[in-house]
């Protein structure tokens, strides 16, 4: 057996190959380029079969592992805080270099190896599936930045729109910014001109018009604003960024639910309860590969941060928020958590038993993601659609575990591992909810 260690970069990678006895048999750098990837796939091929030939690589997708994997060989992927951990063992001075890491690797590989799972290709479904979901994330967070960036200038030069209606990413919201950008453009703007534009735009906001105008004329007044040109420029400028951003999510969520519906996994995971298409996407996507690498509901719940992380030495024991993990996973797992527990009186229960042993929202949530993952698990080991029926006949032939105590010992505890920023289990990037509910259409 042979051991390849790859180091990665932007602009260009090293290569080491190993091997039993950790002698190094090749070494070489090459450009990142089509040029470097054909010679490196034949100098690899000079040491033997693809198939004997695993690599390990410090990440787990992109265009490198996607290379490897096309060539046939074995990639291992090894996360960068276990390989950093590693490093003491060959030698205490800290040296670092890009060869030295690809030989590093390669003999980590050899000695531990064992302990690693090995890559498998995506299906060309999934992987497409992913590139889908994955662009839709970035344009939600673009969007998100776009809303923060007009909300802060409303703030500082005309707050008075930012108390009209509940969300300024709304059409309302923004077909208002857009007729009346500056406070001159709104400074005739009676009850009966207000009530016009709600009737024109379908307003359901429960609030009257009389009202709505009162909220605009009580809103402070910026004591020297921009001139009404720039401050009208500069508002229509970000409005039509939101709506460009939100017509590209549109988009990107018609692609995904005509991929989710072709797919030949959806029917295992689509009756889930309270799974719309986006999450269900995200599901397939993000937790399918996890799902099928991992021998177990266990290993899949480590991957995707639904299982804490247990410390204990001497008498100190606690458990911890589990930060190496796949955190697009954990975000599909508890976004389909926190949907499931308002549709299934099963996941309510436990969420409520977790709230009631003191647990915060995303801890909750995160117990309740874990149990799912057993259930999601089982659908997809054994490739057999998720059953409520089933699931409730499954619940009722096992007699329910007695809840902890209150206060467990050791529960959230906080030790010499941990600082109170990093330990707290309830981070609030973990509060969201996830967007585009609904029903898949039948097919």
């Amino acid at each position: 057996m042979k051991y390849v260690g790859f180091d990665w970069a932007s602009q260009a990678h090293d290569v080491t190959v190993l091997d039993e006895a950790g002698q190094v048999l090749d070494r070489w750098a090459f450009p990142h380029s089509e040029a470097g990837w054909l010679m490196t796939v034949e100098r690899l091929r000079r040491q033997g079969l693809p198939d004997d030939l695993p690599v390990i690589v410090e990440r787990t997708s992109g265009l490198v592992v996607d290379r490897l994997l096309s060539a046939g060989h074995p990639v291992v992927p090894v996360h960068p805080t276990a390989f950093f951990a590693a490093r003491p063992r060959w030698g205490a001075s800290g040296a670092k270099s890009d060869p030295g890491d690809s030989y590093k690797l390669a003999d980590y590989l050899r000695t531990d190896g064992h302990r690693l799972r090995r890559l498998s290709p995506l299906d060309t479904g999934l992987q497409e599936l992913r590139a889908l979901v994955r662009l839709r994330d970035d344009h939600v967070r673009a969007r998100t930045a776009a809303s923060n960036q007009l909300a802060a200038l409303l703030d500082a030069h005309w707050p008075g729109p930012r108390q009209l209606f509940a969300s300024l990413m709304s059409p309302i919201a923004l077909s208002f910014l857009t007729d009346y950008p500056t406070p001159i453009a709104a400074a005739h703007l009676g009850e009966a001109r207000m009530a016009s534009f709600l009737r024109r735009h379908h307003y359901r906001g429960g609030k009257k018009a009389a009202d709505l105008v009162a909220r605009l004329r009580a809103a402070p007044v910026a004591p020297a604003g921009l001139p009404t040109a720039t401050l009208a420029a500069m508002i229509t400028a970000q409005v039509q960024l939101l709506r460009t951003l939100q017509q590209l999510i549109s988009d990107t969520e018609r692609l995904i639910a005509a991929r989710v519906v072709a797919h030949p996994r959806t029917g295992l995971l689509a009756g889930l309860p309270g799974v719309g298409v986006i999450n269900l996407a995200q599901l397939l996507a993000e937790v399918g590969p996890i799902l099928d690498r991992v021998d177990s509901a266990e290993q899949a719940a480590t991957e995707c941060g639904a299982a804490p992380v247990t410390r204990a030495s001497g008498k100190t024991t606690g458990t911890y928020f589990r930060w190496a993990v796949n955190t697009r996973a954990r975000k599909a797992i508890t976004s389909f958590a926190h949907n499931a527990r308002l549709r299934d009186p099963w996941a309510a229960k436990l969420y409520a038993d977790a709230r009631a042993r003191g647990k915060r929202h995303p801890h909750a949530t995160r117990i309740l993601a874990r149990a799912w993952l057993r259930v999601i698990w089982a659908c997809w080991a054994s490739q057999q659609p998720y059953d409520p029926a089933r699931h409730r006949h499954a619940r009722s032939s096992h007699p329910p575990v007695p809840p902890p105590p209150a206060n467990p010992a050791g529960a959230q505890a906080r030790s010499r591992w941990s600082t109170p920023r990093l330990n707290d289990l309830d981070r609030a990037e973990h509060r969201h909810t996830i967007e585009g509910g609904g029903t898949l259409p039948q097919t």
